[in-house]
């Protein structure tokens, strides 16, 4: 049974933006309410954008239309531009123009404040100069930067004139960065020259110049840069950019066409793009941040995240359309010293900051944490997610941090859901780990192997009804998306996470699938896969993600050589340095094993469960389909080796 922790009183309650909505709309009681939102769909969602306050050009004619769940078309023939919502209403206000938009950190303590105004007036230059390039209505954009105010800028600026625009992880390496390139089949990349990490100087121009050798589809790079850029026709700076010109070239957006192509990794293939449109993600990022962390005008928001991972245009939007306040670091929390979260919080009067469980674990560690040194009063929520939680550092971060008075809304979700599906409501006793109820609008339910609906037992994590937000498809791949979530059960979801409801918390146990999660960045074994492969010794190679204290996660590589391989250590650091030159390094593999051959199916298919349960003593399941089980066995040797 869980036990809560802290328990909201009727005055806190009763201030809160979910309670005041629920009460205007005649509810007092939170369970009532919620179970209103998923019975009558169309209704909650219409409410939603208009408590949001969501601009129309054309107002819609219905909340939902079409007969396909998998498709639904939200808001139909509206039409709009998200940015209207998320910017020019504030221009127009006397009042919130001169509001702090965006505040934004450097690694070396300098940084920068825009007002609504000083970001509106770079977002118009910069959707001029995009138009100028060339850029029209549904070209894609790879942005690949670090967290500085010009990533915010490009991507809104993209969006004004109906470009779609693709963040991805500035810590990728080449490859990745033009697998997923390739994938949009990208027209433009912004990007910046490079960035500071622990005082060095990271260099993203070399990553850049290499993988535009194999993106045909790609014209021009843009290039934020403090020194003197390519001489390459293809590049120009950002400067230029910014010149475009000084009146808001806002473009007319049917309510679904897509706005953000946001890549996220699986377990086969290349990796899928969520489509994301002009009222799905903005609406659903908006909504759970002020109904779930309750984010209001003039709030401060940091999270600790990078544009590549769902976070990060998620901290885009549910700000700026609730009229609250961006705060952005460059850099890690740790450097110069471990208390660096707690001056930025201290520093910038933050009110809602977003972590994950790893930089939690990793700072509890660190003898030169003082949190008593920093005034963090101007904390009011602290939100978790990217996976899942144990008790000891939750506590940890519940107690020091929060001082047992601040709530943590865990937060679960995903890309394709553009926000949450679980999280804690600030109107519920909260209990460490667990979620304390789906949030509002998400029909969420437990369903065992014959897809019967549990309680108190683990099964797969399902959702029955649509929701805004949900990823319109995956970009030029709709079989595959199908396939991937709609294939299992009729009409319903299946988010491949393994989850536990008591009837009144719920618990998230980790993924139904082989996609890894490392300090809560998801990458798919073939991202490992397919660079490993193309070394001239390696035949094959599995990756499987290994449970790990600090980071939650993390990545061990199986290979097969052509030959042999000499001194194993030296080869295992010449593939490790082949794939830190393709990912990053924080996504590097713990070690890398060299076996005699992967366990396979009869039809060829390496089987990764197969794998990750051998190498961590778990119970082996059904061996009858592999073809070749002796190689099980060699892998038991290696935990074995590893262990003793």
């Amino acid at each position: 049974m869980h036990k809560a922790v802290w328990i909201p009183n009727k005055d806190y309650i009763e201030k809160t933006n979910l309670f005041q909505w629920m009460q205007s709309l005649g509810f007092d009681d939170y369970d009532t309410f919620y179970k209103k939102s998923i019975e009558e769909t169309d209704w909650f969602w219409g409410e939603v954008e208009q408590t949001l306050g969501i601009k129309w050009m054309t107002p819609y004619t219905s909340v939902l239309e079409g007969e396909d769940i998998a498709f639904p078309y939200w808001y139909a023939n509206g039409t709009c531009n998200i940015i209207q919502s998320a910017l020019e209403q504030w221009v127009t206000n006397g009042e919130t123009k001169n509001r702090l938009a965006i505040v934004s950190e450097r690694e070396d303590g300098t940084y920068t404040q825009l007002t609504y105004e000083e970001v509106y007036k770079r977002v118009t230059a910069v959707a001029n100069g995009l138009k100028k390039q060339g850029i029209k209505k549904g070209d894609r954009i790879t942005i690949y930067m670090p967290m500085t105010p010009e990533i915010v800028i490009a991507m809104l600026g993209a969006i004004t004139i109906g470009a779609i625009v693709s963040p991805v992880f500035s810590g990728f390496g080449h490859h990745a960065l033009a697998t997923r390139i390739n994938a949009a089949n990208s027209k433009m990349l912004i990007t910046a020259d490079g960035f500071s990490r622990r005082n060095k100087y990271v260099s993203l121009h070399d990553e850049i110049e290499k993988a535009i050798v194999s993106t045909p589809s790609l014209e021009k790079v843009v290039m934020v840069s403090d020194t003197t850029i390519s001489d390459n026709p293809m590049y120009c700076c950002w400067a230029e950019l910014e010149q475009g010109g000084d009146v808001l070239p806002i473009e007319e957006m049917r309510s679904d066409d897509p706005c953000m192509l946001l890549y996220t990794s699986g377990t086969t293939g290349k990796p899928k793009g969520t489509v994301h449109t002009h009222t799905g993600f903005p609406i659903k990022a908006a909504f759970d941040g002020k109904y779930g962390m309750n984010i209001s005008k003039g709030d401060k928001l940091l999270w600790i995240t990078d544009m590549g991972w769902m976070m990060g245009p998620f901290q885009v939007f549910s700000s700026l359309i609730n009229g609250a306040t961006i705060v952005m670091y460059d850099g890690v929390v740790d450097y110069p010293t471990s208390n660096r979260l707690f001056e930025l919080i201290d520093k910038h009067d933050v009110t809602h900051l977003g972590i994950s469980p790893t930089l939690i674990r990793s700072l509890m560690t660190k003898d030169d944490v003082h949190v008593e040194d920093y005034d963090l009063t101007s904390l009011q929520v602290i939100g978790s997610t990217g996976e899942p939680w144990n008790e000891t550092p939750w506590l940890w971060l519940f107690k020091q941090i929060c001082k047992e008075n601040v709530p943590i809304f865990n937060y679960s979700g995903g890309t394709e859901i553009a926000g949450g599906i679980f999280g804690n409501v600030l109107v519920k006793p909260i209990s460490p780990v667990t979620f304390n109820s789906p949030l509002p609008g998400m029909a969420a339910t437990i369903v065992d192997k014959t897809g019967k609906h549990v309680v108190g037992e683990v099964g797969e994590l399902c959702l029955t009804k649509p929701w805004v937000g949900m990823t319109k498809g995956f970009w030029e791949e709709d079989e595959r998306y199908k396939e991937t979530y709609w294939n299992k059960y009729e009409n319903i979801w299946v988010h491949g996470d393994l989850a536990v409801t008591d009837g009144l918390y719920w618990s998230i146990n980790g993924r139904s699938d082989d996609t890894l999660n490392i300090a809560g960045k998801r990458i798919g074994p073939t991202d490992y896969e397919s660079i490993l492969v193309q070394h001239d010794n390696v035949v094959e190679a599995a990756a499987i993600g290994v449970p790990d204290e600090k980071k939650g996660e993390v990545c061990y590589c199986f290979v097969v050589t052509k030959e042999e391989r000499g001194d194993s250590e030296k080869f295992e650091q010449e593939l490790k340095k082949l794939l830190q030159g393709s990912i990053g390094k924080a996504l590097c593999p713990e070690a890398i094993h060299f076996i005699s051959d992967l366990p396979k199916t009869r039809n060829a298919k390496v089987m990764r469960r197969v794998i990750k349960a051998s190498f961590l003593g778990e119970d082996l399941g059904d061996l009858s389909s592999l073809v070749n089980p002796e190689s099980v066995n060699e892998i038991i040797a290696i935990s074995q080796k590893e262990n003793d």
